[in-house]
């Protein structure tokens, strides 16, 4: 299921919401990897910049997760759903980037770049679903925001110190 199609059911939002819990899964996962691997005398600015990604990320699928319980759906298989999330979004891994801030500046954009296209998928469907789409809409929007945000502080970071 790509996120580029239009949505028509539960059980597709449910699906893409779970891949989003997923994603933010592997967002959080990446920080904490970063988190353990710098030196013992840890930069403040990026320390704070990674403490506040995991709690996002945490956040977020909180929120995700509250949408999908809301949905009369019957949930995917979480392996089908990390396969799915593998396959499209963690080809990369934590080390190939040059530095903490591509990574996470890569998280950030990928995330938001998920969020676009669901909302664009939502909205882009007049399909009937059993919790209010404007809630869904908001819901997803206020995350995209978020991850925006994200975006703009790695690469404020990244300028200061180019």
């Amino acid at each position: 299921m790509s996120v580029g199609q239009r949505v028509a059911s539960d059980h597709q939002l449910a699906r893409l919401l779970q891949i989003g819990v997923v994603l933010e899964e592997v967002v959080e996962a990446r920080a904490h990897h970063h988190y353990r691997a710098l030196d013992e005398e840890l930069d403040p600015e990026i320390e704070a910049l990674l403490d506040e990604a995991a709690e996002e990320s945490a956040d977020h699928r909180e929120r995700l997760e509250d949408l999908i319980a809301q949905l009369d759906a019957e949930s995917v298989s979480y392996d089908e759903i990390e396969t799915l999330v593998e396959a499209q979004y963690g080809q990369t891994k934590p080390d190939d980037f040059d530095g903490v801030l591509y990574d996470q500046l890569c998280n950030e954009e990928t995330a938001y770049k998920f969020y676009d296209d669901l909302i664009d998928a939502i909205e882009g469907s007049d399909s009937e679903f059993s919790i209010d789409r404007d809630a869904v809409l908001a819901t997803l929007r206020g995350i995209r925001e978020e991850e925006a945000e994200g975006v703009e502080e790695v690469t404020e970071i990244m300028e200061r110190r180019a």
